[in-house]
């Protein structure tokens, strides 16, 4: 299943982030693609804002992983997996085990690999030409997200 959000704003984004974060629970996969400065960090921030209370969460460029606790007692992995050059490098980082137990944010997913979780939800972020500030939102459900997409 796949539909695309028009975001004209970062207030739209926010929004989006919200309706996203009251969809999510444990085990939940959001990959989040796009060009540099397409709003993905700015989505996953917003997501950490409503689930986790956390509302200047940093980027995770270099640290690649950064965790939190989600007010309901669970766990949030943002993942920014830029500087991730072999996904034999992702061993290290236990994200197999975060995708069966956390919410987990996951930037720049096409360095997964093998590691791609068949359940997931991927949101291709784009830059529309008619606005430099506006956004499209592509979605793409996979496994159990199929049936879920339609509550965003």
């Amino acid at each position: 299943m796949k539909y695309s959000i028009r975001l004209d704003d970062p207030a739209a984004t926010d929004r989006f982030a919200a309706r996203l974060a009251a969809q999510l629970g444990a085990a939940d996969v959001i990959l989040l693609t796009g060009d540099l400065g397409t709003g993905k960090t700015t989505l996953a921030r917003g997501v950490i804002a409503r689930l986790c209370g956390v509302n200047d969460a940093p980027s995770p460029t270099y640290t690649i992983v950064q965790t939190y606790d989600t007010e309901d007692g669970g766990e949030l992995w943002h993942a920014d997996l830029y500087r991730v050059e072999d996904p034999s490098e992702l061993d290290e980082l236990g994200l197999d085990d975060a995708f069966e137990e956390a919410i987990c944010l996951v930037e720049w997913p096409d360095r997964l690999g093998a590691h791609l979780p068949p359940d997931r939800l991927e949101i291709r972020l784009e830059t529309l030409e008619d606005s430099p500030t506006s956004r499209e939102a592509r979605l793409t459900g996979f496994g159990r997200w199929e049936d879920r997409i339609d509550n965003i």
